[in-house]
């Protein structure tokens, strides 16, 4: 008891620790896209090795956030983010230092362990160190981080590789790294004596959850370049066997990896998490699809593209605390539900660029989106974390990652393939030949990106409706 108020004193400094967190993960994520077509050449990756660059990190991170959410509950949050801040800067390190792209993808997989740590704890952190009514405020800083993050990688990045060279992109995170590990430690509070009896971990849940995600997320990252070929056909005929599978070892598990009745009988909870769901389904492709219709399409430059592109996640960053705080004082469905709203009204306007749209049309589109995830993202995952036991931070945390990581598979998947479906054989590489000076491949790709951004916004209506089935009660952690 004294340890819990002790954080709960501190919970302003815990809030600025796990915004590092926060922030440092999607930094990953967006500054190595920037980096790779100049540490392709550097380290001979084929196109394959690229993909597994990124692959390897969220893969990794998807496997591993509900398991270590749940050994975080059992153990102590404070000490799982320390040691993910620990992996993701060894991971760094060693990503910086490495030579060849069987070495930069096993130091990618130490990164996404460290990732996972982080990101199954330190939502878990803040709220169970706030109290409800100022929770939202707080996840709200959170997600501002995340989104500081992603508009921050692309630019440092240039600014690095051009520089200072592609290492520099992971040695970047090594004094960040070490400060906040040696910040946190003197927050720790002392250990408390664990629990005679421990429960089992679900090994066999553990197994079949990574089996599941496994043979769901591969194939579906590697679409573009594998089709529809057997290994694609065979891994995804397997992942909903192994996910019957997990279900029923679950149902009978003494101490499951998943309370199964979170899904069965918290509607908040299921409901929170079907819209995270379906809001990364239909956002994630954005910035990717709009980034090659900017270029290829309409020929504009890298920087400039760079530039148009940011909208919409400085929207994100400056408007998730007022999302969180308003939360607060009205609850999450009306906000959660009408950012929805608006993603799916940012995404048409995006659909109804023409081929000369304007900088301002475009911006001003990024721009809805952008909104419309502020008042998402942080009155959903209070909702969320404010629906379950104190016990369930993590594991709740870890859940609505998975949920990520997910939704951002099947958005590239998805949209993607709906983007390059009118493309076909060698369409790509001609639409890279002729970028800005139009011919077929520049009108299939836009046809291809109008789709897209249409059943993007479909999906995030179905999004807005899953927001307004939550009810309108909201759930406290006791």
């Amino acid at each position: 008891m004294t340890s819990a108020l002790n954080l709960e004193d501190q919970r302003w400094s815990l809030l600025a620790l796990t915004c590092v967190g926060a922030f440092m993960t999607p930094l990953d994520v967006s500054i190595v896209a920037v980096a790779l077509p100049t540490m392709g050449p550097a380290l001979h990756l084929t196109y394959a090795a690229t993909l597994w660059v990124q692959a390897a990190y969220l893969l990794t991170m998807a496997v591993l956030l509900i398991p270590v959410g749940r050994m975080a509950d059992q153990g102590g949050r404070l000490r799982y983010y320390l040691a993910g801040i620990m992996l993701f800067t060894l991971g760094s390190l060693a990503a910086a230092l490495s030579r060849d792209g069987a070495q930069l993808v096993l130091s990618r997989i130490l990164q996404g362990s460290g990732g996972a740590l982080l990101s199954a704890t330190s939502t878990a952190i803040v709220a169970a160190v706030f109290p409800p009514s100022e929770r939202g405020r707080a996840l709200g800083i959170n997600v501002m981080a995340v989104y500081l993050g992603l508009s921050v990688g692309p630019p440092l990045g240039g600014f690095l590789v051009s520089q200072l060279g592609w290492p520099w992109i992971f040695l970047v995170n090594l004094p960040v790294g070490l400060g906040a590990l040696a910040w946190g430690w003197r927050l720790l509070p002392p250990r408390a004596p664990g629990p005679v009896n421990r429960p089992p971990q679900d090994l066999a849940g553990t197994v079949l959850l990574g089996v599941f995600l496994v043979c769901l997320i591969v194939p579906l990252t590697y679409l573009p370049e594998w089709g529809w070929s057997p290994t694609t056909r065979v891994l995804l005929a397997l992942a909903p066997v192994a996910f019957a599978a997990f279900l029923a070892v679950e149902s009978r598990a003494m101490a499951p990896l998943v309370d199964l009745a979170l899904l069965r009988h918290n509607r908040l909870f299921a409901s929170a998490n079907l819209a995270a769901l379906l809001n990364y389904c239909a956002l994630f492709a954005i910035s990717v699809l709009t980034a090659a219709q900017l270029q290829l399409v309409q020929g504009r430059s890298v920087r400039l593209t760079g530039w148009i592109m940011l909208g919409q996640p400085v929207m994100q960053a400056s408007l998730s605390p007022f999302a969180g705080r308003l939360s607060d004082r009205m609850g999450s469905r009306t906000l959660a539900t009408a950012g929805m709203l608006l993603v799916t009204a940012g995404m048409v306007l995006l659909a109804l660029m023409g081929r000369q749209a304007s900088i301002l049309h475009i911006m001003g589109s990024l721009a809805v989106v952008g909104l419309g995830m502020a008042a998402f993202s942080a009155p959903n995952t209070s909702a969320i974390m404010g629906s379950v036991e104190r016990s369930q931070l993590s594991v709740a945390s870890a859940f609505l990652g998975t949920m990520r990581v997910t939704g951002q598979a099947l958005s590239v998947a998805i949209l993607g393939g709906i983007a390059a479906s009118r493309l076909g054989s060698g369409g790509w590489r001609q639409l890279l030949r002729q970028a800005g000076h139009g011919g077929a491949a520049a009108d299939a790709f836009a046809w291809g990106y109008r789709a897209a951004m249409l059943t993007g916004a479909a999906l995030a209506l179905l999004g807005a409706w899953a927001s307004l089935t939550r009810g309108s009660g909201e759930n406290r952690p006791k």
